[in-house]
């Protein structure tokens, strides 16, 4: 085990936060089913680690920080995502397969974080898939890098 899915979020509109739901249906070519980000494109599925929101906190954040906060589908444990090379594939548990195709993205101006603390992580260290095997993912899952 590489890592491990610490929290599972959708939004059912796009520019607010996440929720965690814990657990998900992913299907193929699409992303998590009722999400707001889900759809025929590139960033399907996004991904931040547990280990990068601290790096916010230790910043100074007075902000009560919850999983989907940071407007990533799924928080993961262990995985130092942002160094995966474009391309990498991940299963998680024991049917999904994600495929990273982007790391890191242009931060809009709306958004909360940035407005409420000058910096926003997931532009920096966040990361997009697509959903190459879709399946149910939950919070405790274990996720494997494919070299």
């Amino acid at each position: 085990m590489d890592g491990k899915v610490k929290a599972v979020c959708i939004s059912r509109e796009k520019g607010t936060k996440k929720e965690n739901i814990e657990k998900a249906k992913l299907i193929k070519n699409f992303g998590i089913e009722d999400d707001a980000h889900a759809g025929d494109w590139h960033r399907q599925v996004s991904l931040l680690g547990i280990e990068s929101i601290e790096k916010m906190k230790q910043m100074g954040m007075d902000l009560e920080l919850d999983f989907g906060d940071f407007a990533e589908n799924i928080t993961t444990e262990g995985i130092e995502l942002y160094t995966l090379p474009v391309g990498t594939k991940l299963n998680i548990g024991d049917d999904i397969t994600l495929e990273v195709t982007q790391i890191g993205k242009e931060c809009h101006h709306g958004c909360e974080i940035l407005k409420q603390v000058g910096k926003c992580i997931m532009p920096e260290e966040g990361i997009f898939t697509k959903v190459i095997k879709g399946g149910i993912i939950k919070t405790g899952d274990e996720i494997n890098i494919v070299e």
